[in-house]
């Protein structure tokens, strides 16, 4: 009997964490919507696989599209989290500011406002910094870098600091237009971003 109701213990509580497992919403750009590659060796898919692997039930879902800007993200994500009701929102946004040359602070605004609003729809927030080539000005790198420990700090959400690390400016891990990743490197853009995002589930 007692047996038994341990075994009938340890399931309710196996399901009590199925069922409070949520959704992790990754709100991003090329480098999470796997542009160039098929989409099953990006690392949005790779940490699918993980999570199920370590016996994580929370759902992936990956609302990233190649080309967008932080005002895109910001635009798009009110309806994303209505419809996800996510438990952590991923924000990898600002490469495409950046190479646009728009202002840092107007990443650093519509960033702020999508923080705000993942919290106040109950959402944790993990950000991932981006870094623009120095080829763009000393000054100016600077400030789009400043951005995201800046936010980190203000709204105390957590921060992998260049998402890229250990990737961007590498040939061998970078496609042919010398701005993406390679399947190869999808791997360690997961392992970048894990140590951060594993404590928020």
């Amino acid at each position: 009997m007692r047996a038994w109701l341990l075994s009938a213990g340890l399931g309710l509580l196996l399901l009590s964490q199925g069922a409070m497992a949520g959704t992790v919403l990754i709100v991003g750009d090329s480098i999470s919507a796997a542009f160039g590659l098929d989409t099953r060796l990006g690392w949005v898919s790779l940490l699918e696989k993980r999570l199920a692997e370590q016996g994580y039930a929370h759902k992936v879902v990956n609302a990233s599209v190649s080309g967008d800007t932080s005002a895109g993200g910001l635009a798009r994500l009110p309806a994303l989290l209505a419809a996800h009701k996510p438990e952590l929102v991923v924000l990898e946004l600002g490469g495409n500011d950046g190479l646009r040359g728009q202002p840092p602070a107007q990443l650093q605004q519509n960033l702020a406002s999508m923080i705000d609003s993942a919290q106040a729809a109950g959402a944790k927030v993990l950000l991932l910094g981006m870094q623009i080539p120095p080829n763009y000005g000393a000054r100016y790198t600077e400030a789009f870098k400043a951005v995201y420990t800046h936010l980190a700090t203000e709204k105390k959400v957590a921060l992998v600091p260049f998402m890229l690390e250990g990737v961007g400016g590498v040939p061998e891990l970078t496609q042919a237009d010398g701005l993406h990743p390679a399947a190869n490197a999808q791997p360690r853009l997961l392992d970048n971003v894990w140590p951060q995002l594993k404590p928020l589930l």
